[in-house]
């Protein structure tokens, strides 16, 4: 888990370029041509952008700010894919990157890339199961983070050129702002239909899943 907050030094200049990048954007799962969002709170969560794991019509959308690199990330990395597992109608998985820790925009790279090769969830879950291999902290090995990609599938060469693109600098960009819209501050952090986490842990992270898809369920019913 990391709570060093990021400062962006070039904020104005970084973003300037951003709407002509994500008219370009077309990974596997994106959104094409859709607006980058107003810049209020609720845009700041969910961006056209951002991959999404279940279906894009769930009524609960449950979004995780996650670091690679981030060990807490990891560890919360199969309680989410339990939720996604038990309401695979009810929730959908939007994924916003926060690359705290050295090394950790490399690693965004590899899964923009895998997107384009419709690897996204199969990365993921690879660099996950390798982290403690690739991510110590202060020296991260990116080779073998590249390696475990490869080992699930993704052709590197192509996968190298896409994580280059400009598109994927804007993404990292508008997430970046996007964290310090929202105060995000930790890895990882959630918040479901928009609402964070009462207090930081694994149950309270379930109980509001849960709450949120009952509700969902009594307003579908009209009871």
């Amino acid at each position: 888990m990391n709570r060093r907050v990021i400062v962006l030094a070039t904020g104005a200049v970084a973003l300037a370029g951003f709407a002509g990048a994500m008219a370009l954007l077309d990974p596997a799962g994106a959104t094409r041509g859709a607006p980058a969002g107003t810049g209020a709170p609720n845009d700041a969560m969910v961006r056209p952008h951002a991959p999404v794991l279940g279906r894009a019509d769930a009524p609960v959308t449950l979004v995780e700010f996650l670091d690679p690199s981030c060990e807490a990330c990891r560890a919360f990395h199969p309680l989410v894919k339990g939720i996604l597992a038990r309401y695979p109608d009810e929730v959908r998985l939007v994924v916003r990157y926060a690359p705290f820790h050295q090394g950790s925009d490399e690693a965004v790279r590899i899964l923009e890339a895998a997107r384009r090769q419709a690897l996204f969830e199969t990365v993921l879950d690879r660099l996950f199961a390798h982290q403690p291999r690739w991510a110590s902290h202060g020296a991260p090995n990116l080779s073998l983070a590249w390696q475990a990609a490869a080992e699930a599938g993704l052709d590197l060469d192509r996968a190298r050129r896409d994580g280059a693109a400009p598109t994927v600098d804007a993404v990292l960009r508008q997430d970046v702002a996007d964290l310090q819209t929202l105060g995000v501050r930790q890895t990882p952090t959630f918040f479901v239909n928009g609402k964070p986490l009462p207090s930081f842990g694994a149950r309270q992270l379930a109980e509001l899943v849960d709450a949120e898809v009952a509700a969902s369920r009594r307003g579908r019913t009209g009871s």
